[in-house]
């Protein structure tokens, strides 16, 4: 019998990741497992991770490692199981910049697999939670050489520490009718004005984009990114009333009335007959009823951008939504591009100067309130950047965004209380 370091996926005794296996969706475990035949290293991998679940407990040590000329991109795995397991004491990920939209070609794939296998465990994953092209298992010498041979070939590190991460986008205009914008082109854009940001990191904490094609979000923008990019849209929905005649033939008055005019948040769609009117001044592009009647409706044809800005998952503060920044800008041109980036970067620099360290941008304006943000950026609020309708409409916006950068107190509004003010008195007192 062969000691836990020669182990194959013969030898394998993992309960609790079989466990994994069962059901029917697809199991990471069975490739694994399939990969472990031939890879020692992916064995010892499986074993460290039945531990794991066995005594609820990370055995992985984390950092981030440079390869020359960058300043991440790598992210460091020690395992605390070296000894036990030495195939595995040092399983790094090197991170890659994807292609826009996610669209390989064959040749490109076989680079990746290539150069993973060579230097490697063999494991690809597509696509991190940023969007990068994640290779797995490299020690402290082969991540090293995977990231020289990678970049000959024209592949480029992807981003990770204080700096902009990878962007990645959705499909866009390259295969989806919905798209109000080039993701792709604005991408690529981003990406490359960008680059030193995201080869360099000198941020007070991440900073993620997401671009996403239309209110679908398909790139998981609003709720994963520091700036999700909106694609919409500020003219009238295009209707074509025969299209629309021919689905309520196909699916009656009722089931329209269900699934497509009793669901508008707004309630500005209406189905008379065989005809549908629309409350355009109403609508807030939410896609349901063109998701639904995408022969019959259609993004009007006035289209561009909304940008948010502020989400992010956990850590520090929890979860956090994005805030409405910039309703509408227009994404067609290289000025409208430059428009942005100049947007970005007076963000940059604002939240550079006053965030604190380890701050996600939206964690910032959280602190120092938005109407200081907004005064930093040089944005005048709207009413569509509000958050949650405020409850006394005597209250006014000024009064509650006094500047805090420096951590001073709000200031009270100026209004009359409206309950009396009552003195505590003491536990054990008169």
């Amino acid at each position: 019998m062969p000691d836990d370091s020669e182990s194959t996926s013969a030898d394998l005794k993992l309960p609790l990741l079989d466990q994994l296996e069962e059901g029917p969706w697809p199991s990471f475990v069975k490739d694994l497992k399939q990969q472990a035949s031939r890879r020692p290293q992916v064995a010892q991998l499986l074993q460290q991770l039945e531990e794991s679940y066995e005594n609820r407990w990370d055995y992985w040590r984390g950092t981030v490692l440079n390869v020359s000329g960058y300043g991440g991109g790598v992210i460091a795995r020690y395992s605390d199981l070296g000894e036990k397991y030495p195939d595995v004491a040092q399983f790094h990920t090197i991170r890659l910049i994807e292609p826009s939209a996610f669209v390989y070609n064959t040749e490109s794939l076989r680079q990746l697999a290539d150069a993973s296998e060579e230097f490697g465990a063999g494991i690809l994953q597509l696509h991190g939670m940023t969007g990068d092209i994640l290779l797995l298992g490299f020690d402290n010498e082969k991540m090293f050489a995977a990231a020289e041979a990678l970049m000959e070939q024209g592949w480029d590190i992807g981003g990770s520490g204080n700096g902009m991460r990878t962007i990645p986008c959705c499909v866009g205009p390259a295969r989806c009718e919905m798209s109000c914008y080039d993701t792709l082109k604005l991408t690529s854009f981003l990406t490359k004005r960008f680059i030193g940001e995201l080869h360099r990191p000198e941020f007070p904490y991440k900073y993620k984009f997401k671009l996403s094609g239309c209110a679908n979000d398909c790139a998981n923008a609003m709720t994963r990114s520091d700036m999700p990019v909106i694609g919409t849209w500020r003219d009238d929905i295009q209707v074509d009333e025969q299209a629309v005649a021919d689905f309520v033939d196909r699916h009656g008055e009722e089931w329209v009335n269900e699934n497509v005019t009793s669901r508008c948040p707004t309630r500005c769609i209406h189905l008379h007959g065989r005809k549908i009117e629309i409350d355009n001044h109403n609508c807030v592009r939410c896609m349901h009823c063109i998701n639904v009647m995408h022969a019959a409706l259609a993004p009007g044809n006035d289209r561009g951008v909304t940008l948010l800005i502020g989400g992010k998952r956990t850590v520090r503060s929890g979860e956090m939504v994005s805030t409405m920044l910039v309703p509408f800008m227009e994404m067609k041109t290289d000025a409208d591009r430059e428009a942005l980036a100049d947007l970005v970067e007076r963000i940059w620099e604002f939240w550079g100067e006053h965030g604190h360290d380890h701050e996600r941008v939206g964690e910032f304006i959280d602190r120092v309130g938005l109407g200081t943000f907004l005064d930093g950026v040089g944005i005048e609020p709207d009413p569509q950047m509000v958050l949650n309708p405020r409850s006394n409409p005597y209250i006014k916006f000024e009064e509650y965004t006094a500047p805090r950068l420096e951590g001073e107190p709000q200031k009270a509004a100026n209004v009359l209380p409206r309950e009396p003010e009552v003195t505590e008195i003491p536990f054990g007192g008169d």
